[in-house]
């Protein structure tokens, strides 16, 4: 379900106008940077796993002006999406898993609104924002400014890609407990520090929140393990095993993506067959079929 919030005085917290202050984003992936201190390209758009404007100029945007709406919709018990329906970037959406033990921003929105501060801020407090690889950087020092300077976990080995480092970073490595209950595991791939979450759902069973480290496919059956998504540039096969059994550690059920995916039933055994499948394809295993 959608839910619609009225805003709330929090003295202590910033509206989106001031959170935004000093920061323009990439048009094109929706990262922030330094108004005053910016690169002349994008370096996350210049890599291979991205991509520059088709008219090769780069274009920068002001995210205070975004008038556009933020929903934020229940996808089960304790975990919610936030999703960016008609921003600049690429379109990712942020997940909000609501524990007792305060929230987890799993994800960055390219966007921020005021009635989306306050309906994040009505789920309870923000312990922390956890973004998977650069591409989810996205507005994260103006969500971090806006839920009272929360600290923004940034992997170890993708630190190089801020274009703006926020206020309060941690930066880490290997597996990390974020709040009791909630996991965070760098498990490579995609970027070296592309990473997951891992929770336990209202009903028990695990959930693997994932980017796209492993992305859902369509079907929602299956995954992909991929070095770029756009420009269609795939893993290795040992990697993408390597990262199939990382995640593999973890008991989950269920699965979701960063771009509305998921595997609803039985996706750990989904990721590793997809490993397999996309590995065995990788080694030429199936050639006769081509």
């Amino acid at each position: 379900m959608t839910r619609n919030v009225s805003t709330i005085d929090h003295p202590e917290m910033l509206d989106a106008h001031a959170a935004t202050r000093g920061l323009l984003q990439c048009a094109t992936c929706g990262v922030e940077y330094d108004a005053k201190d910016h690169p002349d390209i994008c370096p996350i758009c210049a890599d291979e796993r991205q991509y520059l404007p088709a008219d090769g100029i780069q274009h920068w945007a002001d995210p205070s002006r975004y008038a556009g709406p933020l929903e934020l919709v229940e996808l089960e018990q304790g975990l919610f999406a936030l999703r960016d329906v008609e921003g600049v970037g690429i379109g990712q959406e942020a997940n909000v898993l609501v524990t007792e033990h305060g929230n987890v921003m799993v994800e960055v929105p390219a966007a921020i609104t005021d009635s989306a501060i306050a309906a994040v801020r009505d789920l309870g407090p923000m312990r922390a924002i956890v973004p998977s690889h650069p591409h989810m950087f996205g507005l994260q020092s103006a969500w971090s400014n806006a839920l009272g300077g929360v600290p923004v976990w940034v992997s170890r080995a993708d630190a190089a890609w801020l274009g703006r480092t926020p206020a309060r970073i941690h930066l880490w490595e290997g597996q990390e407990q974020v709040v009791p209950g909630v996991t965070a595991a760098q498990l490579g791939g995609h970027f070296p520090g592309s990473a997951i979450v891992h929770w336990t759902g209202g009903d028990g069973r695990g959930v693997l929140l994932s980017g796209d480290t492993i992305a859902p496919n369509p079907d929602g059956h299956t995954l992909a393990f991929m070095r770029s998504y756009p420009n269609r540039i795939p893993l290795s096969g040992p990697v993408a095993l390597r990262v199939a059994e990382g995640a593999a550690r973890f008991d989950f059920d269920r699965l979701y993506g960063n771009f509305a995916g998921a595997v609803l039933q039985d996706a750990r055994e989904a990721v590793l067959a997809s490993a397999r499948r996309h590995a065995a394809w990788a080694s030429g295993e199936h050639d006769e079929l081509t």
